[in-house]
């Protein structure tokens, strides 16, 4: 009987068989060391506030433009006016790589206003522009050709 590990007399082993006490252990171990929480290390730092600054700043990246149904022109969230719109612009080519801007009209907004932001965007000779969130329009145009 070479499987049993005993003597091939056939006596019992007096050997203590450790392997499932090691595989126990092994699991408790991953287990403590899953559940520790992570250490993280943050130094808070209060930074200044620029007040002088009114307009939003230029993402390097991507700019979205959003004209509200209130008719309220938004650079990246945040409210501004059409020469605002204008320093933007020109802001943005300025920078070494040209940010994509976006630009998403409400279905409900007056024409004059998104006339006057798609000209203004012509003027200023950017390259990198496109609509978003042409389906909301596709929606609308449903609704308003219901049959009656």
């Amino acid at each position: 009987m070479a499987m049993s590990g005993g003597n091939d007399d056939g006596s019992p082993m007096m050997e203590m068989n450790t392997t499932p006490l090691i595989d126990v252990m092994l699991v408790l171990l991953i287990m403590f060391i899953i559940t520790i929480p992570v250490q993280t290390h943050a130094v808070k730092i209060d930074l200044p506030v620029d007040s002088e600054s009114t307009t939003p700043p230029v993402d390097p990246i991507v700019n979205k433009v959003i004209i509200t149904p209130e008719n309220v022109i938004q650079w990246n969230g945040e409210p501004i006016s059409l020469q605002q719109f204008d320093q933007l612009l020109q802001q943005s080519l300025q920078l070494p790589v040209e940010p994509e801007l976006q630009f998403q009209p409400s279905p409900t907004t007056r024409y004059l206003i998104v006339d006057e932001a798609l000209a203004s965007i012509k003027r200023s000779g950017i390259t990198k522009f496109g609509f978003v969130g042409n389906e909301q329009f596709r929606q609308f145009n449903k609704a308003a050709v219901a049959p009656r």
